[in-house]
């Protein structure tokens, strides 16, 4: 069962749980992210930037942006880049970035995306193993 977490609370996941919820941080990512492709190709098309209809695009981009974070929140994510999540462990983040399949890299809360590093196989594999849920 996936936790729905209220603004402003800090959820720890183990790394089993943060590859548990990664299915749906990635389909509502992916959807998102296509609309805001989308969005962004229809203000590429006109020929002013600064028309009416394209600050309407823009202002529709960023109203997803803010919805993607706010999701992403709501499931106990730490949205810190455009597609980008972190999870609490407790010690650091695991950290996902659309469109990796899967929770494969951590941190250190003082590092950011640049100072991530794979997970250990070993961790890997136990995340995935039946008797870690």
């Amino acid at each position: 069962m996936i936790e729905i977490v209220g603004h402003q609370k800090t959820r720890t996941f183990t790394l089993s749980e943060a590859q548990n919820l990664l299915p749906l941080v990635y389909r509502v990512t992916e959807d998102v992210s296509k609309k805001v492709k989308y969005l962004v190709a229809c203000v590429e098309a006109l020929p002013d930037k600064k028309c009416a209809r394209a600050l309407e695009f823009q202002d529709e981009i960023n109203q997803l942006i803010s919805q993607w974070q706010n999701k992403m929140e709501r499931l106990g994510g730490r949205p810190k880049g455009l597609w980008l999540a972190d999870f609490d462990n407790g010690q650091g983040y695991y950290c996902w970035k659309f469109p990796e399949t899967e929770i494969s890299y951590f941190h250190g809360y003082q590092d950011g995306f640049t100072g991530r590093k794979m997970i250990p196989e070993k961790d890997l594999n136990n995340a995935h193993s039946p008797s870690s849920n």
